[in-house]
């Protein structure tokens, strides 16, 4: 397995692009953790409401919007990835900040296109 990622804002919707990214990970061999609103699958990934306190998580891929990211601040940090990823309209100066003064690399990015370019 490749380096842990989570995926902030998982959907079970096939046509979400947090749906898309899961797929495109695990077809990488990456380990995928996955919380989103509502419980559920992506293939074999459990999609889990409570925030995972999971170790070693390298990336954090972000689905969500900038308003709906404030309640997971604190979580995110805590996780203290190697890097934190922005895809399109997940842009946030006020987390990238906070990210990068915990020595975290932000960049503004989709995942998709990172894979897809063997850049991730």
């Amino acid at each position: 397995m490749k380096n842990k990622t989570l995926v902030l804002g998982a959907s079970e919707k096939p046509d979400r692009y947090s749906n898309m990214a899961i797929i495109k990970l695990l077809n990488h061999n990456h380990e995928v953790v996955a919380v989103g609103n509502k419980d559920g699958m992506v293939k074999t990934v459990p999609i889990v409401k409570e925030w995972v306190n999971t170790p070693d998580i390298d990336t954090v891929t972000l689905y969500l919007n900038p308003q709906n990211q404030q309640p997971y601040y604190d979580y995110i940090l805590s996780l203290q990835p190697r890097r934190i990823i922005f895809n399109p309209g997940t842009e946030n100066t006020e987390l990238e900040r906070m990210a990068i003064k915990k020595g975290i690399d932000t960049i503004e990015a989709c995942t998709l296109v990172l894979l897809s370019t063997g850049q991730y």
